[in-house]
């Protein structure tokens, strides 16, 4: 796993063998942060990562800026490969929750300026994410949310929908919450 950008980038961590996630590649996750530099510059930005599995795109979001992560796993050894990368770098910003993406969604009262979701390609729920982070109003006015799947799912007439970019066979539907216009 590499950080490709801002403080801590150039910095590199072996993955476990062990570990049965599909992490975000280098080139994908390189190509969609130069699209989403032209959208935010981070400071300050409040993010939840959606089935972080290595935390490379919780790292890469510190490292660009961002006040605070959140960074849900479910899987035991991917949390404890997050917490010792975070503890190794030595961030106080990060924020692990050991638990259900779904279950956090329901729950949660926290709204955050971005967030990201990579959960795996055959989950049968993957289709319900976008509404549920909508739904239940997770996402702040003018906030972004991206969420990576495969060519399989089209998520571009749900409302907030703003461009689908694909990288091989990796492919990120990207939303933007508009900002309310105000009444003069």
């Amino acid at each position: 796993m590499r950080i490709i950008s801002g403080i801590y980038g150039r910095r590199r961590f072996n993955v476990p063998p062990s570990f049965n996630a599909r992490p975000t590649t280098d080139f994908s996750k390189e190509n969609l942060f130069n699209v989403l530099a032209n959208l935010t510059d981070w400071e300050g930005w409040e993010a939840l990562d959606l089935f972080a599995g290595t935390g490379s795109i919780s790292f890469e979001l510190l490292s660009r800026g961002c006040a605070g992560v959140a960074a849900v796993e479910m899987n035991k050894t991917h949390a404890a490969f997050i917490d010792r990368v975070a503890k190794e770098l030595k961030v106080n910003n990060l924020h692990l929750i050991r638990g259900d993406a779904f279950r956090y969604l329901h729950t949660t009262r926290r709204r955050f300026d971005f967030i990201f979701a990579d959960p795996p390609y055959a989950l049968k729920e993957l289709p319900e994410i976008p509404a549920l982070v909508f739904e239940r109003n997770c996402l702040k006015e003018g906030g972004i949310f991206v969420m990576e799947h495969s060519l399989e799912h089209d998520f571009s007439l749900l409302p907030c929908f703003r461009e689908r970019r694909v990288y091989g066979a990796v492919n990120f539907s990207i939303f933007v919450k508009e900002e309310e216009k105000k009444d003069a």
